[in-house]
């Protein structure tokens, strides 16, 4: 950050002459109790708040769909759940029916065992009334039989006392052979009527009997009729519950045949392929990366040394296998966070090798010239250039802030420089020889010969990525997220959005449609 002070230029001309123009020209002075001036946003930086902007909504509406999928997946599992539920009502409806059916069945079998019973008793009841009759009628010839001898006796009495009365009696005797026969006769009468009582009750029984033939054939058709409506009701619940076993077999097979999709889904999301490890994993300038791969993109700011750290420790847990940390593009950062990510390189049993793509700037270029081994492609940039910051207070504390300044530079400006085989001074002096800014920027195959990187590699090859990034990784697709606008020409357009560092457009545009 470049910005004019006189104040500044003069003081810092007097004690630091020896320093190169661009470090008199760094850092933000002011006086005491001055405020530091507030830089207006530049229209690219403009661009880049409407464009983040347009991603925020992008990714809200993204996630609004998701929500819409989530919420119709829920009502299909309600819907199933409530036909799931109708049917077991269904069921449990005809087994109560069925139990109510059965207990009816129960009372009217018990009903008609009380009336079997009371016609029993009823049986019984006129069993003994016969024979209490038979008991009298036998009891009543029993004192006709008795009187009869009871004569007799008289007759032979009154015989054996006077034969001369035989006469006399012989009249007496008619009369009362008379009144014997008569006496017979009304036996005979007496006898017949019993008979014909007997036979009466006889018949009566008979009929009761026949009465209770006929209810006991009405019971055992009633009983056979509730057999056949028990066995039909059996009949349906079997044919309910073999319908119920068909629609379940039905709904496994629709859930193995989801879950068989699902898996083919899970089958197809990865390469079902085991990264590889080699020991030595560069060979005829290609590089096999494994997944023992640390992505560090973007500016290093505080938490990152943490990411690059835990994952290096991690990594030295599980083998001794290289590890990769792979830069795609930095612009570098802070000079804590970077040493902190240099020494856990250094204290690492796994190599840990760095591989850049495409840029790595500052802090990220200090990284990849000081790692043991360090891998480019050859149109990569690597680019060195004096640290800077931003500086505040009085004097001695410019001072104060410059001498730590100087510190860092020694501890990690001092080390690259050796590596390159030169001096500090003359680190610099080149800085400034190839830009006049002192951005020293190389491509990959030429930062090889300074010894930025110990290797330039063509092919790269990517074993540890096993799984569909499109499956895994949420975030979206690059696109051109500008709408297309119309200018003072009538002339349609869209505009691209903004490149990297050192980056460029390559593009066929002949009616100049991308801006």
């Amino acid at each position: 950050m470049n910005i004019s002070c006189s104040f500044l230029i003069s003081f810092l001309t007097l004690v630091f002459a020896a320093l190169p123009l661009r470090a008199q020209m760094s850092g933000v002075v002011a006086d005491q109790g001055a405020s530091p001036r507030v830089q207006p946003q530049s229209p690219e930086q403009l661009e880049l708040s409407k464009l983040t902007t347009e991603n925020l909504i992008s990714d809200q509406k993204t996630k609004k769909k998701l929500q819409q999928l989530n919420s119709e997946k829920e009502a299909l599992a309600a819907q199933y759940a409530l036909d799931m539920q109708k049917q077991k009502s269904t069921v449990a409806a005809l087994e109560a029916e069925f139990s109510r059916l059965s207990t009816e069945n129960k009372i009217s079998a018990e009903k008609h065992q009380i009336d079997i019973s009371a016609l029993q008793d009823q049986l019984e009841k006129a069993t003994l009334e016969n024979k209490l009759a038979e008991e009298k009628r036998k009891a009543e010839i029993a004192a006709l039989e008795s009187e009869y001898q009871t004569v007799t006796a008289q007759n032979k009495l009154v015989a054996g006392k006077s034969v001369a009365q035989v006469s006399k009696q012989n009249d007496e005797l008619q009369k009362l052979s008379l009144e014997n026969k008569l006496s017979e006769e009304k036996n005979k009468k007496d006898m017949s009527l019993i008979s014909q009582r007997l036979d009466m009750m006889k018949a009566e029984n008979d009929l009761k009997n026949e009465r209770q033939r006929e209810l006991t054939i009405a019971d055992a058709k009633e009983k056979n009729a509730i057999d056949l409506e028990i066995k039909r009701l059996d009949l349906a619940e079997r044919r309910l519950k073999l319908e119920k076993m068909s629609i379940d077999s039905k709904m496994d097979q629709l859930k193995s045949d989801l879950e068989m999709r699902g898996r083919k889904e899970e089958w197809k999301k990865e390469a079902n392929k085991e990264p590889v490890y080699l020991d030595k994993p560069f060979s005829n300038n290609k590089l096999v990366i494994s997944d023992r791969r640390i992505s560090l993109n973007g500016p290093i700011f505080t938490g990152v040394a943490d990411y690059v750290c835990e994952r290096i420790h991690y990594y030295n847990n599980i083998s001794s296998s290289p590890i990769f940390l792979v830069i795609d593009r930095s612009p570098g950062g802070s000079v804590m966070e970077g040493y902190r990510i240099l020494k856990g390189m250094q204290a690492s049993r796994a190599p840990v090798y760095v591989v850049v793509k495409s840029f790595a700037a500052s802090m990220a270029a200090a990284i990849t010239t000081l790692a043991d081994k360090s891998y480019v492609y050859p149109n990569a940039i690597i680019l060195h250039h004096q640290m800077s910051t931003m500086n505040w207070g009085n004097m001695t504390q410019l001072k104060e802030q410059l001498e730590l300044a100087r510190e860092w530079e020694r501890r990690l400006a001092v080390p690259v420089a050796k590596r390159m085989g030169i001096t500090l001074e003359e680190f610099r002096k080149k800085m400034y020889e190839r830009n006049s800014d002192g951005d020293w920027k190389e491509f990959g195959d030429k930062a090889v010969e300074y010894h930025w990187a110990t290797s330039v590699v063509d092919e790269i090859e990517e074993t540890g990525f096993t799984k569909n990034p499109d499956a895994m990784d949420n975030r979206a697709k690059p696109r051109i997220t500008s709408e297309e606008k119309v200018d003072e020409k009538g002339q349609r357009y869209v505009s691209l959005p903004r490149l990297e560092p050192f980056d460029f457009y390559f593009i066929y545009n002949p009616d100049r449609y991308y801006r």
